[in-house]
C-alpha cells in the first residue's frame, strides 16, 4: 500500500451522513480520510501508515462495538490513538474508554472545532509514539548484534561494577573486559557510560519480557 504523506484519520460510524461530514471536515484541513461503516471493515485493512494516524470511532456499532474493538486492537498490539464519539454516552462508558487509553470522548452533536482539536492532539501523540518505537527498534537491533559475552559485560557495567570486578565475576582479565567493553559501546553507538546506562535502561522492558 502507498504510504500517506499527510495525516490519516480513520472514521468508523454506521451513519453514512456523519461519515461524509467528518470526511469533508478533515479534508478541509489537509488530512487524508478513510471511511468505514463497521469495525470489521477496518480490522483487515493493511495498516502501513507513515505520517501519523488516528481513529475516530463510534461507540455503538453493528457487530463489534467501539469499546470491544478498542480491546481487540490492544490485544493485537495496535496502539493507534482513538477518539470515541457517541449519541448515547454515559459515565461508565467514558471511564472505560479513557482507562483503556482513548484520547477523547465526544458526545454527539459535537462542535467541528472540538473534533479537530481532539484529532490534532491524537496525531501529535501518534507521531511521538512512532518516533519512540522507531528509536527503540533500532536500539534492540544494536543490542542483538552483541555477543553473549558482551551482553554479560553490558549488564555488569550498567549495574555499576568496575572492570576489575567484572573480570572477577566472569573469570576474565581486566584487559579482556576492557576490550569487550569497547566493542559493545561501539556496537551500541554510545560514547560514555552515562549514554550506555540510558540505552540499557530503555531496553530493560524489552529484555524482561
Amino acid at each position: 500500500m502507498d504510504e500517506h504523506s499527510s495525516p490519516l484519520v480513520f472514521v468508523v460510524d454506521d451513519d453514512a451522513h456523519l461519515r461524509e461530514a467528518l470526511a469533508n471536515l478533515f479534508r478541509s484541513v489537509g488530512m487524508s480520510v478513510e471511511l468505514f461503516g463497521s469495525t470489521s471493515e477496518l480490522l483487515y485493512r493493511p495498516a502501513k501508515i507513515s505520517a501519523g494516524s488516528c481513529l475516530v470511532l463510534d461507540i455503538r456499532l453493528p457487530g463489534v462495538s467501539g469499546l470491544d474493538f478498542q480491546d481487540k486492537l490492544a490485544n493485537l498490539g495496535n496502539n493507534i490513538p482513538i477518539i470515541f464519539m457517541t449519541g448515547h454516552g454515559d459515565v461508565p462508558m467514558s471511564v472505560r474508554a479513557m482507562k483503556a487509553g482513548a484520547i477523547d470522548f465526544l458526545t454527539k452533536p459535537f462542535r467541528d472545532q472540538d473534533m479537530l482539536d481532539a484529532v490534532s492532539n491524537a496525531l501529535v501523540l501518534d507521531r511521538a509514539r512512532r518516533t519512540s518505537d522507531g528509536e527503540l527498534s533500532a536500539l534492540v537491533k544494536r543490542y542483538e548484534s552483541l555477543t553473549a559475552r558482551e551482553r554479560e559485560v553490558i549488564a555488569l557495567v550498567t549495574s555499576g561494577l568496575m572492570n576489575k570486578q567484572i573480570g572477577w565475576e566472569l573469570g576474565l582479565s581486566e584487559i579482556t573486559v576492557k576490550i569487550h567493553r569497547g566493542h559493545l559501546m561501539e556496537k551500541m553507538a554510545v560514547r560514555t557510560l552515562a549514554e550506555l546506562v540510558k540505552a540499557y535502561e530503555a531496553l530493560r522492558p524489552v529484555l524482561n519480557k
